[in-house]
């Protein structure tokens, strides 16, 4: 049997033109707290014998006993707020306990980033992406061939897609050694390459077709100047799959190049100028610990252990 004031609460809130499922949700709330509150008390649930202490000691609860989310805690809260405000306008308790209660902040997860094993597996993919194109589909393998140079490039650059796919030819710059792009597109800057996106920037020059001035051109069908976003985006997808990687994103290896410099102690200031980034504030996202982070974290300690 529901408890009587969750019931008149109930009516009250129909008489407000709720809706039927606005209802029901702070109903299934108020008795969840109504549950708690027996539990731990070992009482009857009333309205005049909730104290702002219980307020405090069910957000713990769940918290850490239930491991909830912001959201749900913050929606529990707002049904309880409710129903204590409707209370206390309607004289049923003198003091609203849950008078100073704040909802708790959400935690941002972080940007997605593929960890070392994700990054392992993608190479593996790419890697064995060539292999059987070459065995299998040879009119087909400088397409495959652009595709893992532009991957990897990606990933070992941080660039925008828009920005890759914007580079022309006099814009690249490698010697023995080193070597460098000039970003034209978003923000100009000059992003220098490491080894990996050096050979993977060497191996697609060597076969790519003399189509117009872009680094990345078609190779199939009619001559273009210019690969589109889409085309490389289902790239992705197709690779991300044999990786084992779902929805695999340009974003997703942007991410994967600020997060590996941050790993390696670059500092903020240049990861910013690297990505292109105005402010200091958009950067710091990378250097925040996230729920990953502490995974790994987690499982780097067993590890240690066995």
């Amino acid at each position: 049997m529901e408890n009587p004031s969750i019931e008149k609460f109930r009516e009250y809130l129909l008489g407000q033109d709720k809706s039927a499922l606005t209802v029901k949700g702070y109903i299934s709330d108020l008795v969840c707290f109504e549950r708690w509150f027996e539990q731990t008390h070992g009482e009857a649930f009333t309205l005049q014998a909730v104290t702002p202490t219980d307020m405090q000691e069910y957000c713990q609860f769940m918290l850490v006993v239930e491991c909830r989310k912001a959201n749900t805690i913050n929606r529990r809260q707002a049904a309880l707020s409710a129903l204590m405000k409707w209370a206390k306008e309607s004289g049923q308790i003198e003091h609203d306990p849950t008078r100073n209660v704040h909802a708790i902040p959400k935690t941002n997860p972080g940007p997605r980033y593929l960890d070392k094993k994700e990054q392992s597996a993608l190479q593996r993919a790419i890697e064995e992406d060539l292999r059987i194109s070459r065995l299998r589909y040879p009119k087909r393998w400088v397409t495959r061939r652009r595709d893992a140079s532009l991957l990897v490039f990606l990933l070992h650059t941080g660039l925008h897609l828009s920005e890759a796919l914007a580079l022309q030819l006099d814009d690249v710059q490698l010697a023995d050694g080193k070597g460098q792009v000039l970003v034209r597109q978003g923000k100009v800057r000059t992003v220098p390459l490491n080894v990996q996106a050096r050979r993977a920037m060497q191996e697609w020059l060597t076969v790519r077709p003399g189509n117009g001035s872009h680094v990345w051109v078609q190779v199939e069908g009619e001559p273009s100047d210019g690969l589109s976003n889409r085309s490389v985006e289902r790239v992705l997808v197709r690779i991300g799959q044999d990786a084992g990687l779902e929805h695999l994103t340009p974003h997703i290896l942007r991410h994967t190049f600020a997060k590996n410099l941050v790993d390696r102690g670059v500092g903020l200031e240049k990861v910013a100028a690297l990505l292109g980034h105005s402010n200091l504030n958009t950067t710091q996202i990378y250097a925040t610990t996230n729920q990953k982070d502490l995974e790994q974290a987690v499982d780097q300690m067993g590890q240690d252990e066995l």
